[in-house]
């Protein structure tokens, strides 16, 4: 299922690398956020961005965690299994000079079952036909998530997905085919 337009660039929203461009390769399944969701997502994520340490799954362009370093996040981990574009991630951090950006060029999945470091906000937007939310929920609960966490989640409209029930949806939206949501991890509870 497509969901974003072809190939080509996209800009950093906000933030100190604002209006900076990220390329769009053409590869199956990379699906950046669009501008209006990113937006939405960063604007609900205001008042705990800063100095927040976060984890970008499934990276692709790495336009989230991109972002969230462009906002003041203080370290953004990204992880991409494509080399090619695990290659471009690190090009454009390094182009943009956005400090605290890091590149695991590494399947997600994979990554996640070796030695867990907190997070504070997690980005779990896997390739849509994999149906990897459940998997990458489940392995997140194993010491990556941070007390009280935020983990943004997005997926096809019709998706059927199993959270976490201690994961509490804080705010939801809709665009086109595509459903977004945040969720607060309950104290205490990882």
């Amino acid at each position: 299922m497509s969901v974003r337009g072809a190939p080509g660039a996209i800009r950093v929203i906000a933030g100190h690398l604002r209006g900076s461009r990220l390329a769009v390769p053409d590869r199956p399944g990379l699906r950046p956020t669009p501008n209006r969701v990113r937006e939405t997502l960063f604007n609900w994520l205001a008042p705990v961005i800063e100095g927040a340490r976060v984890l970008d799954l499934f990276a692709g362009t790495g336009a989230l965690g991109i972002e969230a370093l462009s906002r003041g996040a203080a370290a953004a981990t990204l992880v991409e299994r494509d080399p090619g574009l695990a290659a471009a991630l690190t090009a454009n951090l390094d182009r943009l000079k956005a400090g605290g950006g890091t590149v695991q060029p590494a399947d997600a999945m994979t990554w996640l079952a070796g030695t867990p470091r907190p997070h504070d906000i997690v980005f779990v937007d896997p390739p849509f036909a994999s149906g990897l939310w459940t998997p990458a929920a489940q392995a997140l609960q194993r010491g990556w998530l941070a007390p009280s966490a935020w983990v943004y989640v997005e997926a096809p409209a019709e998706a059927s997905l199993a959270l976490p029930p201690h994961w509490l949806a804080h705010r939801e939206g809709r665009a086109g085919a595509l459903r977004f949501a945040l969720y607060r991890v309950a104290a205490g509870i990882r």
